[in-house]
Parts: C-alpha cells; sequence; structure tokens
C-alpha cells in the first residue's frame, strides 16, 4: 500500500538492485524485456505508479497525482521494501519521479539509467500534449475516446513491427475504462509549464538537486526519433550530468526500450560492471 492504495510491482531475481520507474502511458509491462534479460543477475524491481498499470486506479478526489506525492509514494516504495544502493533505470514521467525519490533519499541511489526523460523545468511542451489539456476536450479524448494511449501505440516507435497485437493489447491492458484512464489524463495535466502550476516548484527543487549525483555513474540512452523528448532535452542531460555515458539510437522512439531493447539490456549491464558498487 502506498498513500493508503494498493500498489503493484514486479520484484525477480537477486543481487544489485535495479529500480525501473516507467512513465505514462505506459508500466510494468514496458519493461518485460529488460527484466527477463537482466534477472539472473540483478535484483529487478518495476513498479507500477498509482493508477497505472495493476496499481489501483483512484480517482482525482481520493489521490492527488501531483509529482510530490509520486516521488513520496516511491520513497515510501523503496523504504518498505528496504532498498540500497539503487541502480534507478527510468523513462519518460519516471524520469522526474525517480530522481524526485533521489534527490529526497541520495543515500540510497548508486547509479543512475535515463531513457528519454527529463527531471527538469522545460521551455516548451508539444502541441500534441498540450492539447490533451484542453478543458473538456482533454477529459473526452484521453479518458473517454483513449486517444492518448492509442496514439502512443503509433507514434512512439521508429519500429511500428514490434508493437504486435500481443504487445498492443500488453502495453493498454490496464486502460480499458474511462475511471482506468485517470492516471494517464492526471500525467498529462501534471506537466508544469508556468510558475503558477502546482507541480512547479517541485520539478524546480529536484532539477534543483541533480548536481549532487554529478559523479555518480549515470548512463544515458535515448531514442533519437522521439517527438516529445527531443534532443533538447538530452543536451541538458549532457549539460547536467557531463561525465554520463550517452547512446543514442538513431531507429529508436520515445519508447526506446520497445524498438532497442536487445541493444539497451547489455550495455546496461555492461554500464553497471564497470561501476561496481563501494564496499
Amino acid at each position: 500500500m502506498l498513500d493508503g492504495h494498493r500498489c503493484h510491482y514486479v520484484d525477480e531475481g537477486e543481487g544489485p538492485t535495479l529500480l525501473l520507474v516507467h512513465g505514462n502511458p505506459t508500466w510494468s509491462f514496458y519493461w518485460r524485456e529488460i527484466i527477463r534479460a537482466l534477472r539472473d543477475r540483478y535484483r529487478v524491481v518495476a513498479i507500477d505508479q498509482i493508477g497505472c498499470g495493476m496499481s489501483e486506479k483512484p480517482s482525482a478526489k481520493e489521490y492527488s497525482y501531483r509529482l510530490a506525492r509520486r516521488v513520496a509514494d516511491l520513497n515510501e516504495f523503496v523504504e518498505k521494501l528496504d532498498l540500497q544502493q539503487i541502480t534507478l533505470v527510468a523513462h519518460d514521467w519516471g524520469g522526474a519521479v525517480g530522481m524526485g525519490a533521489a534527490v529526497a533519499a541520495p543515500e540510497r541511489f548508486a547509479r543512475f539509467a535515463l531513457m528519454n526523460t527529463a527531471a527538469f523545468l522545460a521551455p516548451k511542451c508539444h502541441w500534441k500534449i498540450r492539447a490533451c489539456r484542453i478543458p473538456l476536450f482533454g477529459p473526452l479524448a484521453v479518458q473517454g475516446l483513449n486517444l492518448f494511449v492509442r496514439a502512443a501505440l503509433r507514434t512512439t516507435v521508429a519500429k511500428p513491427e514490434r508493437i504486435t497485437p500481443a504487445v498492443r493489447a500488453g502495453l493498454s491492458a490496464p486502460y480499458d475504462s474511462w475511471r482506468n484512464r485517470t492516471g494517464v489524463l492526471r500525467f498529462v495535466l501534471d506537466i508544469p509549464l508556468s510558475p503558477s502550476h502546482p507541480s512547479y516548484a517541485t520539478l524546480q527543487g529536484i532539477e534543483n538537486g541533480l548536481a549532487q549525483f554529478r559523479d555518480h555513474p549515470v548512463c544515458i540512452f535515448w531514442g533519437m526519433q522521439d517527438w516529445c523528448f527531443t534532443g533538447w532535452f538530452l543536451d541538458r542531460f549532457i549539460e547536467i550530468f557531463p561525465r554520463a555515458e550517452v547512446h543514442r539510437f538513431s531507429d529508436a522512439g520515445h519508447y526506446v526500450v520497445e524498438d532497442a531493447h536487445e541493444r539497451i539490456a547489455p550495455l546496461l549491464d555492461e554500464f553497471i560492471r564497470r561501476h561496481p558498487l563501494a564496499e
């Protein structure tokens, strides 16, 4: 239970801990190939954030769906499982949530692997995302017609053949009703585009706390065909973490793991092996 709500997660393997944090509108299913590839040598923990995947999907009156709440939830999750010396593996919104948890409890995090994400304020937001924030239209499109999830299945990969009927069903399965898509809409609405937004100060605080990890091992995997998290976001991460190991995939989109998991898994394994934990 997190903040009184049931939380589902995958916990497989033994060894150094990898904490996998998904974004929107994915869930732990997104990490399935990474889990399969690495569970024989690591403890791989993949959380379903509240409102996502197999976790409870409360209404917006029952749960705030704000970044600060999600960070607090992840910290509670880490504490309850007593995860130590974590390698954070984060994608999309998982970057802000995961790095927020690291900023709040830096003693628990040892390494970072970031994928097409952000953990800082951005100067603009793509019009496709902005359209989903329009009053009345946004809830109808995202929660009613399921356009956000359906569009993501088409526009987030550079290799559409990877989104087989089984993969399509898996990625979309938890979001099968208006109520079950509450979290999808609330993620979109929680993007702070001005100082007056409730999550603006939270994200600003996370951004300000990133510098403390400059000397930590950081690896970045980036699908260069991402129309949402463009090269600007990658460059910003490199500015913050100038020593980061960077892998650019010219033939991958926003769902970089779907497009390139067979290359990402061994690179992630090698990155972790090159940076053993201090005794």
